[in-house]
């Protein structure tokens, strides 16, 4: 029997999320702090006590997100994975969980990421969708189709539920074949741009200088990376796969098949809200998944 811990991505974030944490374990409240000082400003304000709106804010939802889950990994006791993966943002935190990277080096790298993001985001407007009930290869079919503009798949979240992303001309064209070929539901999401997409290229850039600049360590692990759905332990790898993982899709499905492939028999979620339990269960109806 394998545990594979499993680390969430943007979007699960609450107003008073960690708050528990820092007020309950002392160890927690000291790493929280840590955070402050290197940030330079205080998100432990924002996250314990600050609106949904300031939350969104994507310098602040990926660092706090991180923060709320490593935090909780670290503070876990008989902490032991077997195999590692994330979500999206979530694949930083898996990294600190495996000791690839320190906490302090995650933290500067998803705070740079989150920077480099929104600045993309600022440069052309783009969107994602949520489509559901479609097959997967019937929406990577009708994403090549919408040839005028750019839109691509941007999470294999579940057999049934991915995330397209793209321009707002082509998203909106290519939910309008999807529901013609089927689809459940396809839904403009409220985000700032489209992540996954080749409209993150410039934050590529810029996060592969800060990657390149971290120092990483093999890992105590196997991290299923997004961008490849495999395990993997090369540090050089690792840090290639990061890198790619901003323009490429997330593969949620494929590395949970993977996961479960190599022997993973609990998936254990460390950080905010359930999501990525009950993708687990989409995707492997026996699999026994929990909360940390």
């Amino acid at each position: 029997m394998k545990k594979a811990y499993i680390f969430p991505g943007q979007g699960v974030q609450f107003a008073g999320m960690g708050k528990d944490l820092y007020e309950s374990n002392s160890e927690a409240k000291i790493l929280f702090e840590k955070a402050n000082e290197i940030l330079g400003f205080p998100i432990t304000d924002i996250m314990f006590s600050g609106s949904d709106e300031e939350l969104k804010q994507t310098r602040v939802t990926q660092p706090a997100v991180f923060l709320h889950s490593v935090i909780k990994a670290i503070t876990l006791a008989n902490f032991a994975p077997d195999m590692v993966a994330g979500h999206s943002l979530g694949e930083f935190s898996a990294l600190v969980a495996n000791k690839a990277i320190t906490f302090e080096a995650g933290l500067r790298l998803v705070y740079a990421r989150a920077i480099a993001m929104q600045k993309a985001c600022e440069l052309q407007p783009s969107t994602m969708a949520a489509i559901l009930g479609l097959d997967d290869a019937k929406v990577v079919e009708i994403c090549a189709s919408v040839n005028d503009d750019v839109v691509v798949p941007a999470n294999f979240n579940c057999p049934g539920q991915l995330v397209i992303s793209g321009s707002i001309a082509a998203v909106t064209k290519a939910c309008e074949l999807m529901k013609a070929a089927g689809a459940k539901r396809a839904l403009i999401l409220p985000v700032s741009g489209a992540f996954h997409s080749p409209f993150m290229e410039h934050a590529r850039i810029e996060l592969e200088e800060a990657i390149q600049a971290t120092q990483f360590k093999e890992p105590v692990c196997p991290v299923y990376q997004n961008y490849v759905a495999k395990a993997i332990t090369d540090v050089n790898e690792i840090k290639l796969n990061l890198t790619a993982q901003l323009t490429a899709p997330v593969r949620w499905t494929q590395s949970v098949e993977a996961m479960i492939e190599d022997g993973a028999t609990e998936f254990i979620e460390c950080g905010p809200g359930n999501v990525l339990q009950g993708l687990v269960k989409k995707i492997y109806k026996d699999a026994i998944t929990s909360a940390a």
